[in-house]
């Protein structure tokens, strides 16, 4: 016999791992919630605004937003669990940079009306995201695939940046 006792629920290990998971949650969960500030108005907001025939309908935004949140702090949570803040310091810096770079843009185009300002911010925002899905998979292949539905809507969202603000000079000037 090793000596070691079985784990049982409740254990202090555990209840780290659902704490540190609710925390990473949360985090995403908050800068979701900083860029809802700005956007409390957006649907009225975007359905002034002329847009490509390919955009999506405004109330796509909500549950595509919701599940990508939730992932990216399931990813951010595996790297942590994986090698603590220590050893994916670079890592979870950079998720963190990224979340707030996330939350910065939903200012920039819907409270500020800054269309130009926002597709340069959403094009840094995909170069950060990319570097953070890269950091990911290099602790946790699986924490860097969660984030690659988060970079594909973000790829989206730089073309749709783009051609709103090009087609409505006068709203996003």
């Amino acid at each position: 016999m090793s000596g070691a006792r079985p784990r049982e629920e409740g254990d202090p290990p555990i209840r780290r791992g659902l704490l540190g998971l609710a925390g990473w949650l949360a985090l995403a969960f908050a800068a979701a919630a900083i860029g809802g500030i700005a956007s409390a108005n957006a649907g009225d907001f975007y359905a002034q605004l002329v847009r490509p025939a390919w955009a999506p309908p405004g109330w796509l935004f909500a549950p595509v937003w919701t599940l990508l949140y939730l992932t990216m702090g399931v990813a951010a949570w595996l790297v942590w669990r994986e090698a603590g803040f220590r050893g994916a310091r670079a890592a979870l810096t950079l998720f963190v940079i990224q979340l707030a770079a996330n939350a910065l843009w939903t200012w920039l185009f819907f409270a500020w009306r800054l269309g130009g300002l926002a597709f340069a911010e959403v094009l840094l925002l995909w170069v950060l995201i990319l570097a953070t899905v890269v950091a990911f998979w290099r602790v946790r292949p699986l924490a860097g695939a969660l984030m690659l539905p988060y970079l594909g809507w973000v790829s989206f969202a730089c073309a749709l940046t783009w051609a709103t603000w090009r087609l409505n000079p006068g709203l996003l000037g």
